[in-house]
């Protein structure tokens, strides 16, 4: 994947969604800070509403957006697990009550810095997007743009394809004062110490 297309840019950042190649699966994206994109990819998922969406970042400091706030050590285990398909939930206590469509669990939201350099780029021009897999609930996350376009037909702006991608979800980590706890195993292979 090059250069990323500037049409699908400004669909992103006016509420659109779409299906796009992520470090780990196809995900099916949307801006978060769009509650109108938002909704819709719950509808479309037909995902339950309590449960909330991993968020793609760019870099660490977009966490502010969210209300995160980081202590220094835990800076260092973010570093050691950013750009990698591991996923991260954070506590989220000064998250703007206008982000509550959001549906933080327990005052956290899970975030990624994806590995994909263009993606990246695309995240720094779009704004974080959040990006569950490409699949209506109880599905199999779509391994190609055919497969997601069964899934999905007319009812999304735009689909990206980058081939198949076969494998695994993010793995799901949550700091804690005794290092990380694994809340999913994913892709990444994580052992429980610091």
């Amino acid at each position: 994947m090059g250069k990323v297309d500037l049409k699908i840019i400004q669909i992103l950042k006016s509420n659109g969604v779409g299906v796009l190649p992520t470090d780990t699966l196809y995900g099916l994206v949307g801006s978060a800070f769009s509650e109108k994109a938002i909704e819709r990819i719950y509808k479309l998922k037909n995902r339950s509403q309590n449960k909330p969406f991993i968020i793609l970042i760019s870099k660490i400091k977009d966490l502010k957006m969210f209300g995160v706030e980081i202590k220094r050590e835990e800076k260092a285990t973010l570093k050691k697990y950013w750009m990698s398909p591991v996923s991260i939930i954070l506590e989220c206590p000064n998250l703007s009550k206008e982000m509550s469509y959001l549906k933080p669990l327990n005052n956290t939201l899970a975030f990624r810095c994806p590995n994909l350099k263009w993606l990246r780029k695309l995240l720094k021009k779009t704004g974080p997007l959040v990006a569950p897999s490409a699949n209506p609930e109880s599905s199999p996350p779509a391994e190609n743009i055919e497969q997601a376009r069964m899934y999905f037909g007319e009812t999304v702006d735009f689909y990206v394809d980058n081939g198949e991608l076969k494998g695994q979800p993010s793995t799901i980590l949550k700091l804690n004062e005794d290092g990380v706890e694994v809340r999913r195993q994913g892709r990444a292979e994580i052992n429980n110490n610091k």
